[in-house]
C-alpha cells in the first residue's frame, strides 16, 4: 500500500457533521500520514494494519460544568475558535480493512509520550515506530482486531524518536512556588539539573537549595553546597561534602508560565469520543461503529486512568462514557500530580525520594470510604456513582506497587481494615514481579542495586485479563474473581520481618521497608508530613514467594527466589528501596551446597531430581491457571516450551 498524506481541517462551528458549540469537542483533526504498519505483515484474519499519524486541536469551554475542575482553564488564552485550545499528537492503528476489526477501540495512555502496549501484550521489543514486522512482537492485539489509539497528553514530554507530544496553553502573567527534586546516582559535580517551569527570578539568593540523605532526615543547606541559574530552566549545583551519590537535592523556586497540565484529561476526553461518535470524512475511523473503547494504561498511565474516572473525565461534554472498560495497570494506590497550578506529571512517589508531591494522597481505593485523618469522604468511583455511569475496572499490579505505591490502600481503608470492592471492580496482585519487565528478559546488575533485576514478564496473564475485560464490556462475563492478598485471610501483613515470614536467604537481609503515604500540608512548600496512613505488605511462604496472588509459574515451579522490590548498595543512599527494581536471588544447584551456604531454600535439584520435573512443573502450574482463566492456551504452551527448551539448569543460572 501506498503511504499517503493528506489533512482534515474541521471548524468547530457551523460544520454540519459535528455536535453544536456546546458539545464541542475537537477544533480541528488533521491526518498528516496513512503509511503501512509492521511492513505490511497480516495477522490471521483479520488481514494487515496500518498506522494514521494525525494531530488533534482540541478546544475547551470554560463555561462547560465537566470543563469546570480543570485548573486555571479560566485564566487561559483562547483560541480563534474563543476556546481554550490544545493540540495533541494522535497515532492509530487500524485493520486496513475496517470490517474485520473487532469493533473495539484500545486506547492506550502514553507513557510519557513513549508506547507500551505492545511490548507488554505483545512482547514486542518496544519502540515507537510500528514499522518494522518484529516491532509486532506475537501480534495478540492484532490477531483480536482491535484499533488501537494513543494520543498525546503530558504537557512537558520533549518531541523526538516518536514521542507523542501535547501543547498545553501557557497560563500568563502567574508566578508561584515550584520545587524540584534530584537525585543524581553519580558522583559528577558541578552537575546541571533542569527545571520544569521557568525561573521568575534567578537571583540564587532567593531560592533555596537543600540536601538530605533520605528522605526523613532534615533537609540541610551546607556551605559547600551552591548553585546557579544558568537560564530560566536550568541550574548548576555544585555538590557538598558528606553526602553519597544517592543523596535528595531539592530547589523551591519563583516560577512562572504554568502550563495547564489539567487540559490533558479533557484532550483524552475529546479525542476518544470524537474517534468514537464522529461520522464524517474529518474522522480516519469514522466508516466503525465502535461497540466498546477500553482504556489501558502503564504504570504512569495507570496513575493517570485512575485520576481520569476519579476527576469526571470518563463523561464527554454530551454526557456520553468515554471509556466502558478502565485497566490501570502497575498503578497502586496512586493518582497523579498532573491537574494543578506548575504540575509535573512525570513525578511518581517513591520510598527514598519524591515522597511528598502532590497527586498521590486520598482517596486511595474505588468505593467511597470516610478517611478519619483528613475528615473526607472520597473514592475513586465518587463522580461516576454520582453521574451513575462507572465503567467496569481491572486493575492489576505487581508485588513493587505493594512497597513502593501503596498498593494495600487500594483493598483497605484509611484505617487498615479489610474493604468490599464495589461489583464493578476486580483487583489482581502479580505475585513477586518488579514494576516492569521486558519479554525474555535475564536478571542484570546495574551498579545501584544490590541484587540482579527480577526478569519476570507480566504479558501473559495480562492478555488473559483483557480477554476477561473485553467480554465483561461486551456480554457481562464476570471476570476471574479478584485475586489480591487480604486482610481477611491472613494473606496482607503488617511489613514486620517475623508478621511477613520471609526466609533468612544468605547475602539477602529482608529489613521491611516500604513507601509509607502520609496526610500532607501543601499549602506550605516543601510541604509538611502529618499522620502515616497503615499499609500492609504479603506475607510469604518458605521461599520468600506471596501467599496470594497470580503466582505464575517462576513463582510456582521455582529456581530462584524473586522479590518485587530491591535495596539500593553502598554509595547510593544504602538499604533504601532501590527504585522500582526487582531481586533475583537464585537457589542453590545442590543440597550440599545449600546446606553449606545455610540456605532455608530447598535447592533446585532437591525440587527437580529428574529429567522432565522442571517442564512438568511449569506445565502444571500454568494450566491452573489457565483453569482459572488467568491464562491463555497458547501461553501455557509458550511457558512449557521455554521450559524444555532451555531446561533447569539454564533456567536457574
Amino acid at each position: 500500500m501506498k503511504a499517503t498524506t493528506t489533512a482534515f481541517a474541521v471548524a468547530l462551528v457551523g460544520a454540519a457533521s459535528l455536535a453544536g458549540p456546546a458539545e464541542a469537542k475537537i477544533v480541528r483533526f488533521e491526518v498528516l500520514k496513512v503509511e503501512p504498519a509492521f511492513d505490511g505483515r497480516a495477522f490471521g484474519a483479520v488481514g494487515a494494519y496500518e498506522k494514521v499519524t494525525a494531530r488533534a486541536t482540541i478546544g475547551v469551554d470554560p463555561a462547560e460544568p465537566r470543563n469546570a475542575g480543570i485548573v486555571d482553564v479560566g485564566l487561559a488564552p483562547r483560541g480563534p475558535s474563543g476556546l481554550v485550545e490544545a493540540v495533541s499528537d494522535v497515532e492509530i492503528l487500524r485493520p486496513v480493512d475496517p470490517a474485520k476489526g473487532n469493533r473495539r477501540l484500545l486506547y492506550e495512555v502514553a507513557n510519557r509520550g513513549r508506547k507500551l502496549a505492545l511490548v507488554l501484550l505483545d512482547d514486542a521489543p518496544g519502540g515507537n515506530a510500528l514499522a518494522r514486522a518484529d516491532d509486532s512482537g506475537n501480534g495478540f492485539l492484532l490477531r483480536q482486531g482491535y484499533t488501537i489509539v494513543w494520543s498525546g497528553w503530558q504537557g512537558d514530554v520533549a518531541a523526538g524518536d516518536g514521542r507523542l507530544t501535547f501543547a498545553a496553553p501557557v497560563v500568563p502573567d502567574v508566578t508561584g512556588p515550584s520545587r524540584e527534586e534530584w537525585v543524581f546516582d553519580s558522583g559528577e559535580t558541578p552537575v546541571a539539573a533542569k527545571l520544569t517551569y521557568p525561573a521568575a527570578d534567578l537571583d540564587p539568593a532567593h531560592a533555596r537549595l537543600t540536601v538530605r540523605q533520605r528522605s526523613a532526615d532534615e533537609r540541610q543547606s551546607p556551605a559547600d553546597l551552591k548553585f546557579t541559574f544558568d537560564g530560566p530552566q536550568k541550574v548548576t549545583i555544585t555538590r557538598p561534602a558528606g553526602f553519597d551519590m544517592g543523596a535528595i537535592y531539592e530547589l523551591v523556586y519563583t516560577a512562572k508560565e504554568p502550563r495547564m497540565m489539567g487540559l490533558g484529561f479533557a484532550a483524552t476526553r475529546d479525542i476518544v469520543s470524537f474517534l468514537r461518535h464522529e461520522t464524517g470524512d474529518a474522522n480516519p475511523l469514522g466508516k466503525v461503529r465502535f461497540e466498546h473503547a477500553i482504556g489501558f494504561g502503564i504504570s504512569q498511565s495507570g496513575r493517570f486512568l485512575r485520576d481520569f474516572l476519579y476527576q469526571g473525565f470518563n463523561t464527554d461534554e454530551a454526557g456520553r462514557v468515554v471509556f466502558e472498560g478502565l485497566m490501570p495497570h502497575i498503578a497502586g494506590g496512586k493518582k497523579t500530580f498532573v491537574n494543578y497550578r506548575f504540575a509535573q506529571p512525570g513525578r511518581h512517589t517513591q520510598q527514598h525520594a519524591e515522597t511528598t508531591f502532590p497527586g498521590d494522597q486520598f482517596p486511595f481505593t474505588y468505593p467511597v470510604l470516610d478517611d478519619k485523618l483528613t475528615g473526607k469522604r472520597d473514592g475513586i468511583l465518587a463522580a461516576c456513582l454520582a453521574a451513575a455511569n462507572c465503567p467496569k475496572v481491572i486493575q492489576t499490579d505487581t508485588q513493587l506497587e505493594v512497597y513502593q505505591s501503596r498498593a494495600s490502600l487500594v483493598v483497605t481503608s484509611p484505617t487498615g481494615e479489610a474493604i468490599d470492592l464495589p461489583e464493578n471492580v476486580r483487583v489482581y496482585l502479580m505475585a513477586n514481579l518488579q514494576h516492569f519487565a521486558p519479554p525474555n528478559g535475564q536478571p542484570v546488575t546495574n551498579g545501584i542495586c544490590q541484587k540482579p533485576t527480577n526478569p519476570i514478564h507480566a504479558g501473559p496473564p495480562m492478555r488473559a485479563l483483557l480477554v476477561a475485560m473485553d467480554a465483561w464490556v461486551s456480554s457481562g462475563t464476570a471476570p476471574p474473581p479478584s485475586r489480591y492478598p487480604s486482610r481477611r485471610d491472613g494473606t496482607l501483613v503488617p511489613p514486620e520481618a517475623e508478621q511477613v515470614g520471609y526466609p533468612a536467604i544468605p547475602g539477602f537481609a529482608y529489613t521491611g521497608l516500604v513507601n509509607r503515604p502520609s496526610v500532607l500540608d501543601h499549602s506550605v512548600v516543601p510541604p509538611r508530613r502529618g499522620a502515616d496512613y497503615p499499609v500492609f505488605v504479603e506475607k510469604a511462604d518458605a521461599d520468600g514467594h506471596d501467599l496470594a496472588g497470580i503466582r505464575l509459574p517462576a513463582v510456582e515451579a521455582p529456581v530462584a527466589t524473586y522479590a518485587g522490590w530491591n535495596y539500593r548498595s553502598r554509595g547510593f543512599a544504602e538499604g533504601e528501596l532501590c527504585d522500582l527494581i526487582g531481586s533475583t536471588l537464585p537457589l542453590a544447584a545442590t543440597r550440599e551446597a545449600r546446606l553449606a551456604a545455610g540456605d532455608p531454600r530447598p535447592s533446585v535439584a532437591e525440587r527437580y531430581p529428574n529429567p522432565g520435573d522442571y517442564p512438568a512443573a511449569v506445565r502444571r502450574a500454568a494450566e491452573r491457571l489457565a483453569a482459572d482463566r488467568l491464562l491463555l492456551p497458547e501461553d501455557v504452551e509458550r511457558y512449557v516450551a521455554t521450559a524444555e527448551r532451555v531446561g533447569v539448569q539454564k533456567a536457574s543460572r
